[in-house]
This record gives C-alpha cells, structure tokens and sequence, in this order.
C-alpha cells in the first residue's frame, strides 16, 4: 500500500534501523522502544492485522515466531525470557495498519493479559 509507513520501509522508500530480512519479512529497530530490545518483525505482504490472516499464512506466522525464538537465542535472551506481541485493532492498541510482532526484552517486563 502506498501511505502504508511499513510498506515504505520494506520498500527502501523511509531509512529504519534494519536487523534482519528473511524472504518474507524485515526485523527493525522500533523508533519508540519500550525495553533495552525491541524489534519490529514485519511481514513484506501487506496484511492489515492479524485478523486478516489466513490459513494461507501459516508458514509466513511460523517462520516469523520461530525467528523470534533465534533471536531471543543469539541476544542471549532465551533463558532470561522475552515477550512477543501482536497488537491487534485500534482497541488492541495497533496503531499501524500493517501485521507486525513486537519482540521485547533485556529486562524484567510487566505481564498483562
């Protein structure tokens, strides 16, 4: 989507802090972290939410939390714990229309349901 802010990063358009790129998606540095480590991992196919998923997006959603267990692995986050979040919807707190996990840690984060 052209106005899409993550569809322009993916494109080169806006400059990010880029970590990763596998075949589907980016991992970058979020602009506003909320914890020592805070990566966005964004899948390249434009898709709104997660409630825009398919069964068609299995492998793209497995691939992308596996990655998330590798990370968590080479910053040495593994055993010390980490948290991934997906918002979803404005009252889910997704405030960019355009699937993305959120994957914090490096220090004790608050749990909430």
């Amino acid at each position: 989507m052209a106005d899409c802010i993550f569809c322009r990063i993916i494109s080169k358009k806006i400059p990010s802090e880029l970590i990763d790129e596998a075949d589907n998606f980016i991992v970058i540095k979020d602009i506003n972290p909320k914890a020592p480590v805070h990566f966005l991992i964004i899948p390249k196919e434009h898709i709104i939410s997660l409630e825009q998923t398919t069964k068609a997006h299995i492998v793209l959603l497995g691939s992308m939390l596996l990655y998330c267990q590798s990370l968590a692995k080479k910053l040495g986050l593994s055993v010390r714990g980490y948290k991934v979040v997906i918002n979803t919807g404005s009252e889910g707190g997704q405030l960019v229309s355009h699937l993305h996990f959120h994957f914090l840690g490096g220090k004790k984060l608050k749990f909430s349901v």
